[in-house]
């Protein structure tokens, strides 16, 4: 018996939006629009007096967790009633989506990714304590996780899971702006230099070639060294030092596609060679960009986690699991929770992210 031909489950589909999709088998799209409705409902109900604090004239960090807090769950909805509507599989984008569909650790890593996402953009809803203030260090220091602390305190009496959450804003920021600016200047200068060739992709392959030559880390460390660590300075710092890599990966795609027929139809009818680059050779060559740059995102946070250990990247008291890390490693064996629960965050983190890469570069076919 199909859901049209009867109306009793058409009700607790719309009451909770993903119980369709659970019952034609796809797991991952069901279990995650109905975690963010449920999710989203809870903290709203748990938390009702600071969002109508922060509709009433809050932060602005808080007036944006209201906002996602109100579009979530409608993207929930929508996702999950479109689901109802797709057609078969069929090539291209939609091809590719129903191959990663498939791929069960694939899917955990995406809904770990977006979990986190809406985490962090919510944390000024669910973090218990202000990150920033200091309890009474006299009797609230160092204390181990508990009903009222459940990851602990710190040194300065301040939360854990306060500083977590609000950590996680920082740390995924950072990773999500700098692979942009990376992937975009990288994938500009690739197409360029393979569409072009000659003198040009010279020019810039050596200029690739110059960048790659520098150890990653210890140029980082040089650069931030020389400049005030701020959070723009790590952002563009790392956004400029990682592109590279994806240089070269849409250079050789490029290579590849500018002998294709349609590439030769399009000089034919008379295009410009912007307009050949930007949009017939650059959007086939987003595969393996995607993948790059799902991957590049886990890389990045371990990147600013290690500056911020070696205190040159997001400065105190802004808490970033980096910083959380470095501040407990003189207290491994008394304290051993300040730096347990957030290194398990950057685990988890670059883990997922890790798991949506592997699991793209299946979907889209991607060989290297």
């Amino acid at each position: 018996m199909t859901e049209a031909s009867t109306g009793i489950r058409s009700w607790p589909d719309r009451l909770l939006p993903g119980l369709g999709a659970l019952r034609r088998g796809r797991w991952g799209l069901g279990l995650g629009c109905l975690a963010v409705w449920t999710g989203c409902l809870a903290v709203l109900g748990l938390r009702w007096d600071r969002v109508r604090a922060a509709v009433a004239g809050g932060p602005g960090d808080a007036r944006l967790a209201v906002l996602v807090l109100g579009v979530a769950p409608v993207v929930a909805w929508w996702l999950a009633g479109r689901s109802a509507a797709t057609g078969p599989p069929g090539g291209g984008w939609r091809g590719a989506a129903r191959r990663f569909a498939r791929s069960p650790t694939a899917v955990a890593g995406l809904l770990v990714v977006v979990g986190l996402y809406l985490t962090a953009l919510l944390a000024p809803l669910l973090a218990p304590f202000d990150p920033l203030v200091q309890g009474e260090l006299g009797t609230a220091r160092f204390l181990p996780p508990s009903v009222a602390h459940p990851l602990g305190t710190d040194q300065f009496a301040r939360d854990i899971l306060s500083r977590v959450l609000y950590g996680a804003r920082i740390s995924l920021s950072i990773g999500f702006v700098a692979v942009g600016i990376a992937v975009t200047l990288g994938t500009l200068v690739g197409a360029v230099a393979g569409y072009l060739g000659g003198w040009v992709d010279g020019v810039a392959m050596r200029l690739v070639d110059t960048v790659l030559a520098f150890p990653r880390l210890i140029l980082l460390i040089a650069v931030v060294a020389l400049l005030q660590p701020s959070i723009f300075v790590i952002v563009a710092v790392l956004g400029l030092t990682l592109w590279p890599s994806t240089a070269r990966l849409v250079r050789g795609e490029v290579l590849s596609l500018r002998e294709r027929p349609f590439v030769d139809a399009a000089r034919s009818l008379g295009y410009s060679r912007r307009r050949i680059v930007l949009r017939h050779l650059i959007p086939n060559a987003l595969g393996p960009v995607i993948v790059a740059a799902t991957l590049g995102i886990g890389n990045t946070i371990v990147l600013e986690a290690g500056l911020s250990f070696l205190g040159l990247g997001v400065q105190p008291p802004t808490p970033s699991w980096g910083t959380m890390v470095a501040d407990g490693r003189r207290e491994l064996i008394g304290a051993w929770w300040l730096t347990t629960f957030p290194g398990l965050a950057i685990v988890l983190t670059v883990l997922a992210f890790n798991l949506v890469g592997d699991g793209l570069r299946e979907a889209l076919d991607v060989r290297g």
